[in-house]
């Protein structure tokens, strides 16, 4: 924050919910001039603006959703120097864009979702890449700000956006410690996430899903299970898209069945769990797409489902795409980070942070440290199964295979003399089930890869030919089916203690009339954090309630008396304005001692003088300027009015 408000270029990576927002946000209001925002979808931007415009923050966006009275709005205040922030998409950007900055007094471009910019970003936007080219011509510092981006795609930001001179560079912890991770194996999927979102009825999640086809059929069972479930995909209609994007804003409790395309513009903080009916692309767009959830801070859950056809699907789109041999070898190494992470041995959360260059212990906080995997030496099992691949030639898949080694002579394995092979039966100690672990763990560590061109036949690779000689081991898990339906049955964590739950309830449902009376998503009155603090602490006065984290002055303002009549059960006694801009600050205790002695001077210290008076901004100023002396005192109270207060005032403050 300290080096944006510099003027210093800087590129941040930050987690999501960790504050990347007000690191350009606090800096353009302290800044002159107008702050620039590139930011990638127009619900992003909306949603961003409306909590600017809350906070009493003069925010606009230009986006092709506005109306014409809107579009007018944002000219007339850029025109008249109001404008302190203006957000714009990239694709907005034009020949005469410097021009209108220019004019508008621009003296910084924030860069929201740098990764964008990146060819090796999982998001790529070549509309980002016209960025630089507006920085030169405006000659302006400019802030970048991201949640995911290795070192290839970090390279490829300074590049496009800095040029030849490197930015100033955080790159912060990438943890998020309120977020729950957990991997299941698929056994009867759908089941397995209606059974994740039953635990968590009635808060708000999103369902990550491989194709569109999927997210249709998923979003239709949850319905049909009770749930208020929504699909979202990139083939559906724009208009269609913006009104599930409002749904999910503005409603609590609404399930988003979705492919990626419902991603960036996510910008609501209580989403309180994230799950995966199928394995993501990569490590990056997992940590992405998880981190969606419980951005306010307050406990989340996230489950990825995952199996062989899943690794088979994200390998041959790797294989059969376009990008050149280099890349593709990255994506592999991108994915093969992920599948480590779904086959883990140990703490999930220190494999995560471990990607990220971040050194960390168990976390006791995710499905393996809250029940270890049980463990066993599986050298000799690979071996066998490997033997069983090559002996082949490499042309069969896991099922095939795992009837050779259990001794199942199907026709399939009699017709080729498979039988009489040495690997025939060699693993009969082991249950089929157990077999397909091994499989699909050996895909997970990368020692055999399903080859597209041959229909997923499995073969081998480098990394395998070291526990094929013996010269290394492996440890495999010995997860079973039950122990990953176990896994999905784990029970969603409270909120609040059962004897705050209700209060908890009656301030969600205050908020939600809120919102829906002011057209805007509930958490822009107040987060779920906000509340959950609300109903631990139980403020029972407008000052108690100014210490709760979320409750600024303008919202104290605004709706500081109806929250505290919620938790109360009476209406608060009114307060003059300017004694309520004080509350919740050590000035508010002063000015009420100060507005004590002023009430017992009013006709002066024997009760028969001439009546005087202060106004109640008068009695604030004293509070919050403190004089020193009465020289201090009559310049804020005039001579007459500073003989008959000022001596009490100054005992008051001279004894705080």
């Amino acid at each position: 924050m300290q080096a944006v408000l510099a003027g210093r270029d800087t590129l941040a990576i930050m987690p999501t919910g960790g504050g990347k927002s007000l690191c350009f946000q606090l800096p353009a209001l302290c800044r002159p001039g107008l702050t620039l925002v590139i930011s990638p979808l127009i619900a992003l931007m909306r949603d961003q603006v409306r909590a600017l415009q809350e906070l009493g923050v003069a925010a606009g966006a230009l986006t092709s959703g506005n109306t014409e009275a809107e579009t007018a709005e944002v000219f007339a205040a850029l025109d008249s120097g109001r404008l302190k922030l203006l957000y714009m998409a990239p694709e907005r950007i034009s020949a005469g864009t410097a021009s209108l900055l220019r004019r508008a007094a621009c003296g910084l471009i924030a860069v929201d979702e740098a990764h964008c910019v990146s060819q090796w970003g999982h998001d790529f936007r070549p509309d980002y890449l016209r960025i630089g080219e507006l920085r030169r011509a405006l000659g302006v510092p400019l802030a970048a700000f991201t949640a995911t981006a290795d070192a290839e795609t970090r390279a490829e930001i300074v590049t496009r956006l800095f040029g030849d001179a490197p930015p100033e560079t955080f790159l912060r912890g990438f943890d998020r410690p309120n977020i729950h991770l957990a991997f299941a194996v698929k056994n009867r999927p759908r089941a397995q996430i209606e059974a994740f979102a039953g635990a968590r009825r009635g808060q708000s999640g999103i369902v990550y899903c491989a194709t569109r086809a999927k997210t249709e059929t998923l979003a239709r069972a949850l319905c049909e299970a009770g749930h208020r479930a929504v699909a979202y995909h990139g083939g559906m209609d724009p208009a269609e898209r913006r009104v599930v994007e409002g749904q999910f804003q503005q409603q609590d409790g609404l399930i988003v069945v979705a492919t990626i395309a419902f991603g960036m513009g996510v910008d609501k903080p209580d989403i309180r769990w994230v799950a995966h009916a199928d394995l993501p692309k990569s490590i990056e767009g997992y940590y992405q797409e998880i981190g969606r959830a419980g951005r306010d801070g307050a406990p989340a859950d996230t489950l990825t489902l995952y199996g062989p056809d899943d690794i088979r699907l994200r390998r041959a789109q790797i294989d059969e795409g376009l990008a050149p041999p280099e890349r593709k070898e990255a994506d592999h190494g991108r994915l093969n980070a992920l599948l480590g992470l779904a086959e883990a041995t140990g703490c999930r959360r220190q494999m995560l942070l471990g990607y990220f260059g971040e050194e960390a212990g168990p976390c006791g906080h995710c499905d393996l440290c809250d029940r270890p995997a049980r463990l066993f030496d599986g050298t000799t099992a690979v071996r066998k199964a490997l033997s069983a691949a090559l002996r082949t030639g490499e042309s069969f898949g896991a099922g095939h295979l795992i009837d050779i080694l259990t001794g199942n002579a199907t026709d399939k394995v009699r017709q080729r003399g498979h039988d009489r092979l040495p690997t025939f039966a060699v693993g009969k100690e082991m249950s089929r089930n157990a077999w397909s672990a091994v499989f699909r763990q050996m895909m997970g560590h990368d020692l055999i890869r399903p080859d597209a061109a041959r229909h997923g036949a499995l073969r081998m690779t480098e990394a395998a030919r070291p526990i094929l000689r013996g010269e290394a081991a492996i440890t495999l898990r010995e997860d079973t089916v039950d122990a990953a339906r176990a896994t999905t049955r784990a029970e969603a964590r409270a909120l609040v203690s059962d004897e705050d739950a209700p209060l908890l309830s009656a301030l969600k449902a205050r908020r939600r009339a809120l919102a829906e009376a002011a057209g805007v998503p509930a958490y822009v009155i107040f987060t779920d954090r906000t509340l959950i603090e609300m109903a631990e602490r139980r403020p029972a006065t407008l000052d108690e309630m100014a210490g709760i984290s979320g409750v600024g002055a303008t919202k104290l303002d605004r709706y500081g008396a109806i929250f505290l009549e919620a938790i109360t059960g009476a209406e608060p006694a009114p307060m003059h304005p300017a004694r309520r801009r004080l509350a919740g600050r050590s000035a508010a205790d002063l000015h009420d001692r100060l507005a004590e002695a002023h009430l017992r001077l009013m006709r002066g210290a024997d009760g028969t003088g001439k009546m005087q008076s202060l106004s109640a901004g008068q009695i604030a100023k004293v509070a919050e300027q403190r004089p020193a002396d009465m020289a201090a005192m009559e310049r804020l109270l005039g001579p007459t009015r500073a003989e008959r207060f000022g001596p009490a005032f100054l005992e008051i403050l001279q004894n705080i």
